[in-house]
């Protein structure tokens, strides 16, 4: 019920759809992104950078739909610092205004995919701002191919406490937080890929297995296991 896409026309960008079976709470992982969103129920909102899981409860048959940005780029598609938004979910109308009513609009009398509107406009708030801080990109680079947060800063000429605010403006959290962030979706990504979880542990930088899963638990709150697909599925 879930599908996802690579967004043509913002780079790393993606486009996503589900529909609710309303079987329970949905756990949504963090990863250092904002999303703009659709519901067919709630309408727009923006999705904030989450430190750990964010537990999504829909009606049955609810849709979805969202545009996911990279890291460090949902600031200049929303106008806000991603600390604003960190943890949150909010109504696009409270950082739009009337624009948020004018797309509501879009959305509703549009041919085109929902999706389509969504990345459209976006690209439209990214070009106007002259496009996302580029920083956000090298620095989100850095962490996710597992460089420390001092090597880190010392590429891009920053000291650590001018790295640690410009990363919580551009991703809703210090660098650290974003390392352990990515490094968890890392670790993730090979384990779905059927790498045995001693071997993730080491592969992801991990001291072992076992800090793998204290790691694991605390910003996903469950072990990697229940986030892996059933054996042979």
């Amino acid at each position: 019920m879930y599908r996802e896409e690579a967004a043509p026309g913002i780079p790393g960008a993606v486009r996503w759809a589900s529909v609710s079976r309303g079987d329970g709470p949905v756990r949504v992982l963090p990863d250092g992104c904002l999303d703009l969103l659709w519901s067919s129920r709630s309408g727009l909102l923006v999705a904030g950078p989450d430190r750990t899981a964010h537990l999504s409860v829909s009606v049955p048959g609810e849709r979805w739909v969202g545009l996911r940005l990279p890291p460090g780029t949902g600031p200049a598609v929303f106008g806000v610092p991603a600390d604003e938004l960190r943890d949150q979910r909010v109504p696009l109308a409270d950082l739009w205004g009337r624009a948020a009513a004018d797309l509501a609009d879009r959305v509703a009398a549009a041919d085109a995919p929902v999706a389509a509107v969504l990345e459209e406009v976006a690209l439209g708030r990214l070009r106007a701002a002259d496009g996302p801080d580029p920083l956000g990109a090298r620095v989100a680079a850095r962490l996710a191919a597992g460089a420390t947060v001092a090597a880190t800063a010392a590429e891009v000429g920053l000291g650590a406490r001018a790295l640690h605010r410009r990363s919580r403006l551009l991703f809703g959290y210090g660098p650290k937080t974003l390392a352990r962030i990515l490094r968890m979706r890392r670790a993730l990504d090979l384990a779905g890929a059927g790498t045995p979880l001693a071997e993730v542990a080491v592969l992801a930088g991990y001291a072992d297995q076992a800090h793998l899963t204290r790691e694991v638990r605390e910003l996903a709150g469950v072990p990697p296991t229940r986030l892996l697909p059933p054996a042979g599925a």
